[in-house]
């Protein structure tokens, strides 16, 4: 159990958890009576190195509820102390994103497309949307040149996008704010050895990764960053970080017990894991600035505090609907608790294509809306009727505002609650 858990044994809700932050990987284990806590603290996968330094790996804290508290209400509170201060945005965020109809075939015509289709629908509302323009707006590596998701820099349009810059202010002038994706740790095939990753189980040969542990590249990184302000993005998406540096999706690390292949290391041996990706996020969010940052693919424990949103669970879909109800519905209910203690959680989109079912949409729309999370929708222009246009207009009314957080009624029974208290009323939902 990655971080923290709670337990619950009808009478009260107990809390085990470390702080935010932490130097080391941390995971919880119960088995043969006994609680563990594992502190991962290697380097790559060996152990670290620290020479006459001393670590402090974590901070254990634990939380029991009180009375007449509800086991969502404890978890709640407990998220608050295991992180000391959320790093949030003036206003709620809440917008669109191309990704779930375009899955990267996107050019500068169809950002546009979406755009002005969908700006009208947010007509008088002071806090004004986003416009996200995901993978696939810059040049593709030569060995991968049909991978819209990896790039040989994260700095160079594509021939479909002119002037990234130019195409930021045109969204400007349609009353959205833009914003961009990007890869941050891409490395090209130019680059030399000597400051990529080594070539690991789960690392794609063709895929050069930059090393985190060294200061150039942290600086590489930095700069990409500084260039999107100068481009004038307001928010940026940044992705892949820990699956780039591990070689593992998050699942895989915790049931084979340890984030990474065995046997391999960085540059610099001297710090954890943890301390270098804390280290890259920190220098992100260094140089963002007053940007606006979501972590995607990113560890949830490092990213609290920094970054203004966080995605809290695997990708949704324009595609299937199971997928959906996986990734969307079961993370809002289960994740949803670190709304406004670690930062705004982002269950991910409303992939709004003819390939989903709109009575199933519509309802994870409204869910999303009226849950006071950040509401991002991804609505294929094919797919767009009066029906679906009165429900975004709705739906963007909801996000724009400061809702209490949703609550799931029935999450003790069920991994996809039906259930829910959304904006002071109970609402029935049928995810089947």
């Amino acid at each position: 159990m990655p971080w923290y858990f709670i337990e619950y044994n009808d009478k009260k809700t107990s809390c085990f958890g470390v702080r935010t932050g932490s130097n080391s990987f941390c995971y919880w284990q119960i088995g043969d009576a006994r609680l563990s806590l594992i502190l991962d603290t290697r380097s790559g996968g060996k152990g670290v190195e620290l020479g006459n330094r001393e670590l402090l790996a974590a901070e254990v804290v634990t939380m029991i509820s009180t009375q007449d508290e509800s086991t969502f209400k404890a978890l709640r509170r407990f998220t608050s102390i295991m992180c000391e201060k959320a790093h949030m945005p003036a206003q709620p965020v809440y917008g669109i994103n191309d990704w779930y109809f375009s899955y990267g075939n996107t050019s500068e015509e169809l950002i546009m497309k979406h755009t002005e289709m969908m700006a009208p629908m947010a007509d008088g509302l002071v806090n004004r949307p986003f416009s996200l323009i995901d993978a696939g707006w810059f040049e593709w590596a030569p060995s991968l040149p049909n991978d819209c998701c990896w790039g040989d820099n994260m700095n160079t349009p594509n021939s479909k996008f002119s002037d990234i810059g130019n195409l930021a202010r045109k969204i400007r002038s349609r009353d959205m704010r833009p914003g961009i994706w990007t890869r941050p740790l891409c490395g090209s095939y130019k680059d030399p050895k000597s400051i990529l990753l080594p070539m690991i189980k789960g690392r794609e040969l063709n895929k050069p990764v930059l090393d985190p542990s060294i200061p150039e590249n942290i600086e590489r990184v930095k700069n990409y960053f500084k260039l999107y302000n100068t481009w004038s993005f307001e928010i940026v998406k940044f992705d892949f970080t820990s699956f780039d540096i591990f070689g593992r999706w998050g699942f895989e690390m915790i049931k084979n017990g340890s984030p990474t292949e065995t046997g391999w290391s960085m540059y610099d041996k001297s710090r954890t894991n943890a301390e270098i990706v804390l280290d890259l996020y920190r220098a992100i969010r260094e140089a963002s600035g007053a940007t606006y940052l979501i972590g995607c693919n990113t560890f949830s424990h490092l990213a609290a505090g920094l970054f203004e949103l966080n995605r809290i669970g695997d990708d949704t879909s324009g595609n299937e609907w199971a997928r959906t109800r996986k990734m969307g519905v079961n993370t809002l209910a289960f994740r949803g608790a670190q709304q406004g203690t670690f930062y705004c959680a982002d269950a991910d989109c409303v992939g709004l294509t003819t390939r989903i079912p709109w009575d199933k949409n519509s309802q994870w729309m409204e869910l999303v809306a009226k849950s006071g999370t950040p509401l991002f929708i991804s609505a294929q222009p094919e797919a767009i009727g009066t029906p679906q246009k009165e429900a975004i207009k709705s739906s963007f009314r909801f996000a724009s505002q400061s809702l209490p957080l949703g609550e799931p009624l029935d999450w003790m029974g069920n991994p996809f609650p039906e259930k829910w208290k959304l904006n002071g009323e109970v609402v029935k939902f049928n995810w089947d």
